[in-house]
């Protein structure tokens, strides 16, 4: 471990995140709300313990090896989670505990969207900006981790993506050096970003709320500057803009530079992972809205039409907004889309959740171990694209599966533990592992009410999924302290 190369890079993570606090200033000077003065004060704490972090080690060049790769990746979130907090703490309203802040703080960054606010409507504008600040600047980082970083360190759904991508997109880097792939990956995003911010305002949000319905719209967050989410505009335009912004930001941000740079929208069609997440999206959709009319839920079509589809888009992609509350819809259907957050989006997405080519793999893993019982000698390969899956990447999803489930089962007995009933347990592990937000039971309306133990576990969950759990993981097994 060569702990001078990653204080180095913390100090420096430290240095550049105080510059975030520095956009809520102008909105705060241009709404009048009074929280420059805290964003002010943050700018300089942050900035510097950044400072005395990097100054000692400033002239340390050695360069990090793997084990320094995986320590900074999860200081990445465990660090600016902390400090992200401190706003949270020094701003008069609303007025937060150290628990509430962190909650939120992580929550933003990790692009998970659960809340222990209420009252977002009556909050001051710096503080509703910087909410959708940290969601957008923790997809950024998402992205930019699980498609230049994760898989130099050989983790991260990516390495599935590049087992059956052909072309620039299948070696370690979309372009020939780190900091060129980055840019790239920056000007998609900015990108979708800006063509989503205007669309938004085009169909009718005022300016503030279209930027920051967009922040969290790509980074799939969630948060939004009313309690009511995107159903507070109560039009039908923005919904669909949402649902199709949404499904956009749920796709591979490489596989959207791949298409931007061949000009060519079939490659799309020519990814596996993209197809089996339009039929997951397709599939899911057609039996919600099916169950919903069946059952007369809605009274007009343009209600079933456009509410369904919305809820099914942004719970399966993990975004987490709402136009109703999909914990009232009539029988199976809120477990049901509880569960699709389990599959989440695209690996190299915002989402969260497992990701659909580990899904996809295991799917094909099981065709497999059918016809195996059929044909015992056979060899039968997994192939994705037409091109053979390596063994070593098919045991690497199911390890990555068996971990999940064990780290999920182990956290929803710790809720229950403190006294919290099996929907809510289940809900609250879903919402946060998943990177989702919303739940059910006890923490469909957020999670204000919570016991403080439950919000540093759903923290815990939060960064684990957002992790994708091994790179946090391993950071506790002892083999990875010996030298």
């Amino acid at each position: 471990m060569t702990y001078t190369a990653v204080q180095r890079v913390l100090g420096l993570l430290l240095a550049l995140f105080s510059v975030t606090m520095l956009p809520p200033i102008l909105v705060s000077f241009i709404y009048g709300d009074g929280t420059w003065q805290a964003f002010g004060l943050s700018f300089l704490i942050i900035l510097g313990f950044g400072i005395l972090i990097w100054a000692p080690v400033r002239d340390d060049r050695r360069e990090m090896r793997l084990r320094d790769g995986f320590t900074v990746v999860a200081l990445f979130w465990v660090v600016l989670g902390l400090f992200g907090a401190v706003p949270l703490l020094l701003v008069d309203r609303p007025a937060m505990s150290v628990t509430d802040a962190v909650f939120e703080s992580v929550s933003g960054l990790t692009t998970t969207g659960a809340t222990v606010l209420s009252g977002l409507d009556g909050l001051p504008r710096g503080i509703l900006y910087y909410r959708q600040q940290l969601q957008w600047f923790g997809g950024l980082g998402i992205i930019v981790l699980a498609v230049a970083v994760l898989p130099m360190l050989g983790v991260g759904g990516m390495q599935l993506y590049r087992a059956e991508t052909p072309g620039p997109v299948k070696d370690n880097k979309l372009t020939p050096r780190i900091t060129e792939t980055a840019k790239a990956l920056l000007q998609v995003y900015l990108g979708i970003t800006f063509v989503c911010m205007i669309a938004y305002w085009a169909a009718g949000m005022p300016f503030f709320d279209a930027l920051c319905h967009a922040y969290s719209t790509v980074a799939i967050g969630g948060f939004s500057t009313h309690d009511a989410s995107i159903g507070y505009f109560d039009n039908a335009l923005v919904d669909m803009i949402a649902v199709f912004f949404m499904f956009i930001a749920g796709v591979n941000f490489a596989l959207h530079f791949t298409v931007a740079r061949q000009k060519r929208l079939s490659a799309y069609l020519q990814d596996s992972e993209f197809r089996a997440y339009l039929r997951v999206l397709g599939g899911l959709t057609a039996i919600v809205l099916v169950y919903l009319y069946v059952t007369g839920y809605y009274s007009t079509f343009t209600d079933l039409l456009t509410k369904g589809l919305f809820q099914v888009v942004s719970i399966a992609t993990t975004t987490g907004f709402t136009t109703d509350s999909f914990a009232a819809w009539p029988g199976a259907l809120p477990v049901l889309l509880l569960l699709s957050s389990f599959v989440g989006g695209c690996a190299g997405s915002t989402a969260g959740g497992m990701k659909v080519i580990r899904w996809l793999m295991m799917y094909k893993q099981g065709l497999r171990e059918i016809l195996r019982l059929v044909h015992p000698n056979a060899e039968i390969p997994v192939k994705l694209g037409g091109k053979v899956v390596p063994n070593r990447v098919v045991d690497a999803v199911w390890g990555f599966f068996a971990i999940y489930i064990v780290v999920y089962g182990a956290l929803m007995l710790f809720l229950m533990l403190f006294g919290l009933d099996q929907v809510t347990a289940f809900a609250a592990i879903a919402a946060t592992l998943n990177n989702l937000g919303p739940g059910l039971g006890d923490v469909a309306a957020g999670f204000g009410t919570m016991a403080p133990a439950v919000k540093w576990a759903s923290v815990c969950a939060m960064l684990l999924g957002r992790l994708e759990i091994f790179t946090l993981l391993v950071l506790f097994t002892p083999a990875f302290w010996q030298r």
